[in-house]
């Protein structure tokens, strides 16, 4: 049987939550970093949240946490689509309520997994 490495999906969890839970001046500086578009924000949470599903089963997270990351989950789910393109740009993570819903719930969980919610935000690496 193959043990899951719960460290490396902790810290792959709290990396994205990181950059969601972030300021939006933060948000925004990350992405010119990166050179990378609004969507990969939702992209790595999405990535980072599929993934702790292991640690959601071997009981490795609250039960807190895990209803704050599906309401995350669910939230950038109904901002998706074409009609709410305009969610998905620079001036909206400063402006949008569900951006700033967002932030608070990675917030919580972040206090709730480490302690705190401000972490350095991640490095990535795209492949173009």
């Amino acid at each position: 049987m193959v043990v899951p490495d719960f460290p490396v999906l902790r810290h792959l969890l709290t990396d994205s939550l990181s950059v969601l839970a972030a300021d939006a001046p933060a948000q925004t500086a990350w992405l010119d970093k990166h050179r990378v578009a609004v969507d990969e924000i939702a992209l790595d949470f999405d990535h980072a949240f599929r993934m702790a599903g292991r640690l959601i089963e071997h009981q490795q997270i609250s039960e807190n946490a895990v209803v704050a990351l599906r309401e995350i989950d669910a939230l950038l789910a109904c901002m998706s689509g074409h009609e709410h393109a305009d969610r998905w740009t620079r001036n909206a993570l400063a402006s949008d309520a569900r951006w700033d819903q967002g932030r608070q719930l990675a917030r919580q969980v972040l206090i709730e997994l480490t302690g705190g919610w401000e972490h350095p935000l991640p490095s990535i690496q795209a492949i173009r």
